[in-house]
């Protein structure tokens, strides 16, 4: 009974340690983040939600993976790692030019364009995100734990639960912002806005 009840409260501030170091990274600008702000603002944050289950569902699986030694493989062939980034950087700045043609949100409605494969793409392709992944597991796997696949399972479970409160937080601002901006023109000014920082995010994705 002792040995479980120091096992759960190490698990508990494993937990706790992990959402403290997590947080900076996941409330902090970025590529995932800036992009559901801006769907937020574009199209309300019901919008969000397509492309919030598909970014993390894919962010479930790529981190089981990686923590599973996925990385291994990435690590044997680093070309790989660029392959990512540039298509990362290519694909955010073909959402920037899809963003910059839209108009106002047809018939002034808050529905709009965010698809389940968007949020899914721009996970896989965020090599940003595989950092953050392959720097917690550094920090926070331990190999010679009881049941190394639960513990993978449990951070990667906490990692996509953090991830998605920080991104509901993001959208919702930027849904609260949209909310100014409802009118045609000052939808069209807002789409030019947030084209050009989604643009910007795709040239820091490709040359950091």
């Amino acid at each position: 009974m002792v040995i479980l009840r120091h096992q759960g409260n190490a698990m508990v501030e494993m937990i706790v340690a992990l959402v403290v170091f997590l947080f900076p990274l996941a409330y902090s600008p970025g590529p995932g983040n800036g992009y559901f702000a801006v769907v937020g603002a574009r199209f309300g944050l019901a919008a969000t939600i397509p492309a919030t289950a598909g970014y993390h569902l894919a962010t479930l699986v790529v981190t089981v993976a990686i923590g599973l030694g996925f990385l291994r493989a990435v690590e044997r062939f680093p070309a790989a790692f660029s392959v990512v980034q540039y298509a990362g950087a290519a694909y955010v700045l073909w959402l920037a030019w899809r963003l910059w043609r839209a108009g106002a949100a047809e018939g002034g409605g808050r529905t709009g364009r965010a698809t389940f494969r968007d949020g899914a793409v721009l996970l896989l392709l965020n090599p940003k995100a595989y950092l953050i992944i392959s720097l917690m597991f550094s920090q926070f796997l331990n190999p010679d734990a009881a049941d190394p696949l639960l513990l993978v399972l449990l951070i990667s479970t906490v990692f996509t639960l953090n991830n998605l409160v920080a991104f509901t937080a993001w959208s919702a601002l930027g849904d609260g912002l949209g909310r100014l901006f409802r009118d045609q023109a000052s939808a069209r000014r807002l789409n030019a806005v947030f084209a050009l920082t989604l643009a910007g995010v795709a040239v820091w994705m490709a040359v950091r």
